[in-house]
């Protein structure tokens, strides 16, 4: 069998790149896997997923600050990136989601995207629905992230779209995101 002839790009690429973005227990995840389903030819990068790729090293992020793991935090980004413009020229819709609470993390998603639009949507549920999420969800974390709430509203407002899901169903929330960023022609 032969490979040579074959291309990994597609006639025609998707319409850019969503970004679900939002604290731990946002419904990230879970709204971007629903969201990935609705089109017929879509992928879901969980960014965190591409951190635990890491072996031996692997930092991550604490509420005390740690250089290396806000280095991997960009790292994993650039690889996310990466992935996306790929599926993305080969006519599959990216759907990422990763906790973005820091303009200088958006614009880094903003310059390393190349292909087509990134749709950035901002799940803002509030800090104690997500808290109450991730006590209830099998990817339980120890820390309390709810502080990242108040810190993604000062230095994101403005930013994207943004969907206070802390009543919605995943139904609701992806027809919200399908709306919004006006995807919806493209979803099955």
């Amino acid at each position: 069998m032969t490979f040579a002839h074959l291309t990994v790009d597609a006639p025609e690429p998707a319409p850019g790149a969503v970004l679900l973005a939002g604290i731990p227990g946002s419904g990230k995840s879970t709204v971007a896997a629903a969201l990935a389903a609705r089109f017929a030819r879509s992928a879901h990068i969980e960014v965190d997923h591409l951190q635990e790729l890491i072996v031996q090293g692997c930092h991550w992020p604490t509420p005390d600050g740690d250089p290396e793991a806000d280095r991997q935090i960009l790292l994993r980004a650039r690889n996310a990136c990466l992935l996306a413009d790929s599926f993305t020229a080969a006519g599959f819709l990216p759907v990422l989601d990763d906790v973005v609470v820091r303009r200088s993390h958006l614009d880094f998603y903003r310059a390393h995207l190349k292909a087509g639009p990134l749709h950035t949507v901002f799940l803002a549920p509030g800090p104690d629905k997500a808290w109450e999420r991730n006590n209830a969800r099998h990817k339980r974390l120890t820390t309390n992230w709810s502080f990242l709430d108040a810190a993604m509203r000062a230095e994101l407002s403005g930013e994207g779209v943004w969907i206070d899901n802390a009543d919605q169903t995943v139904e609701e929330t992806v027809e919200a995101v399908l709306a919004a960023t006006g995807l919806a022609g493209w979803a099955g």
